[in-house]
């Protein structure tokens, strides 16, 4: 258990300055479209996770600790949802309404889609 929880952690650590690297980097080049970081991460961090789901269904013999560190650490800590809903709020009492729903509608729809493909993917390498 104690490997599991080690495994976890090293991936969120890793995750998580994966999430904060690429939030900068987008603020810096289109400051006003400060959510467009969490959208490519949500949209990314979904196809990878269908991407890896399904690698691992085919690939049951990797260990257990490599699987969740990399799905519940790395992706865990590389998107979320949270900043998600905060920024549409933002939107929204910014009078940014059409722009908020777009954000919405993306990436609901492109986090199912990139999920889809990534396990279509996995699928098709298998």
């Amino acid at each position: 258990m104690i490997a599991l929880i080690a495994a976890v952690s090293a991936g969120g650590i890793v995750g998580t300055l994966l999430r904060f690297a690429t939030a900068n980097w987008v603020t810096a080049h289109w400051p006003r479209h400060f959510y467009l970081g969490t959208l490519a991460v949500n949209l990314v961090g979904c196809l990878l996770i269908g991407l890896l789901s399904g690698l691992f269904l085919a690939r049951s013999d990797l260990p257990l600790e490599l699987r969740t560190g990399l799905i519940t650490g790395v992706l865990g800590g590389f998107t979320t949802f949270s900043s998600f809903s905060l920024e549409i709020i933002k939107l929204m009492e910014g009078g940014r309404a059409v722009e908020a729903f777009g954000y919405l509608a993306f990436s609901i729809l492109g986090g199912l889609l990139a999920a889809w493909a990534g396990l279509t993917l996995a699928r098709l390498a298998s």
